[in-house]
This record gives C-alpha cells, structure tokens and sequence, in this order.
C-alpha cells in the first residue's frame, strides 16, 4: 500500500522538489483565494445553514452534506500518513502538529455530523466547494508535516511553538463548547432560533467561529509555514465574515439582543 501511493505520487510529482515546489503554490493560491473570497463575502452570505438558498443548488441533507464535505479533511490525511513513506512523521514537532490537524477533523468529520439536530439543508455548491477544499488542503498540511517540514532542533521548547500549541488548545475548546452550547439552544420538539448564552457567546456572537480562528492561527504559529498560515489567513476570512452577519442577523431578530455582545472580538469588534 506504500509502495503504490508512492508511485501514484511520484507520478504526479517526478522529484520530491518539484512537490515541495507545488505545496508551496498550492499555499500561495490559497492567499489569493482569501483574497478573493473577502471581495466576495462582502456582498454575498456563505450559502448555508440560516443563508441556505437553492439558487446556489439543489439541498442536501445537513448531517449528510457535513459528513461527506469534511471526510476528505480526515482521509487524505490519513492515508497520507499510513500509506506513504512518511520521512517526517517520527520527528517530535511535525508529530504534535499532525496531531493537532486529525484532533480537530476527527471531531469535525466523524463526531459533529452526528451530534447534528435538524439543522437547514445544504445547497450543492456550498457542499461541493467544501469538498474540495478538505482536499485540497488536508493534502496540503499534511504532505507537507509528514513529508518535507523540517524544524529546528527543540523547537517544541520554542516561544512560537508554545504559544500557537496553547492558542490551538484554547481555541479548539471554545470551538467544541461553542457548538454544544448552539445544539442545546432548543428542547426537544422545539423549532426557531434562540439566543446563545454562556461561554465566549457572553461576549460575541460568533463564539465557535472566534474558537476556530483562534485554532488555526495557533496551529500557524506552531507550524511556522506559509502553508499553515495561508490556511489560518483562509479560515479567519471566511468566518469572521459569517460572524459579522450572525451578529447584525440577531441584532436584527431579538429586540432584547444583548448590545455589549460584539461580533467576533470580545470587547472590540
């Protein structure tokens, strides 16, 4: 099994510097992509969940669409790691940020869907965009941790290194509490939108979106790579976005919204 998705990737990929070569375009284009899609969010809502709308598709079912979307994130990865001759994966650094990327995609692809109630279906091109960027990118991250990224002798005892591992700790436990307190909101049998409270949602809207931001430019920091960092840059464009518009949507649907709560930023934004 090594062997062949070794030659599936030297196939595609003649020298190991002509990958390392791709992987860095690859996070580049994800830059620009950002960029893009910043213009983009300005004048249009990601089209999913309370903003799902068939013009962008036919729906698909909640827990399916999360399922099948965010698979990839965790099986490329995956076979990345168990079926390839890995050269990076027994050094201490590139093991913890590796372990850092699966904790989070084993929660959000395998765990998540599950824990679903309800929930608006999916339009198709939301779904299909989101695929394959779990792709695209959990080839991307992981290739290049378990195969080309080299770090310098205890970097796990370095300032960066500390400080991006404890904003991906802090940021995946608001990130999972967020999403417990969001499908707590209603009792069983209910239906409609409540106002979140407790936790980080005491002092934005936003609370799982700043939870996984949080997560990802920790992992950027940790991992000091423009590959990391165009991934961090990416999802903080996307989410902060979707947090400015829960915000002004509950602004606009509860009278009795709190009005100190910011969007994203406790206390500032």
């Amino acid at each position: 099994r090594c062997h062949a998705m070794d030659a599936l990737l030297s196939r595609l990929f003649p020298s190991e510097e002509e990958e390392l070569y791709a992987l860095g375009c690859m996070a580049y284009f994800m830059v620009f992509m950002a960029a893009c899609t910043f213009v983009t969010l300005l004048f249009e809502n990601v089209p999913y969940g309370r903003y799902s709308t068939s013009r962008y598709g036919f729906l698909v079912n909640a827990r399916f669409a999360w399922f099948v979307q965010e698979l990839p994130a965790f099986l490329v990865p995956f076979c990345l790691v168990v079926w390839t001759s890995c050269g990076k994966t027994s050094v201490l650094p590139n093991q913890l940020l590796i372990a850092m990327y699966f904790c989070h995609y084993v929660q959000r692809s395998l765990i998540y869907p599950l824990l679903i109630r309800g929930g608006k279906p999916t339009p198709f091109a939301s779904f299909a965009l989101a695929f394959v960027f779990c792709i695209y990118n959990g080839y991307m991250q992981i290739r290049y941790l378990s195969h080309y990224a080299e770090y310098p002798e205890h970097w796990v005892t370095h300032p960066c290194f500390i400080a991006g591992s404890v904003l991906w700790l802090v940021g995946w436990l608001v990130n999972v509490h967020s999403d417990h307190i969001l499908r707590n909101l209603r009792k069983p049998g209910e239906t409609g939108y409540k106002i979140p409270t407790g936790g980080m949602f005491e002092y934005v809207s936003g609370a799982n979106f700043l939870g996984e931001i949080t997560e990802w430019a920790g992992f950027a920091l940790a991992g000091h790579s423009v590959h990391s960092s165009a991934f961090a840059i990416f999802t903080a464009v996307v989410l902060a976005s979707r947090a400015v518009a829960h915000h002004k949507w509950y602004l606009a649907k509860f009278e009795d919204y709190p009005k100190s709560r910011k969007a994203l930023v406790p206390f500032l934004f």
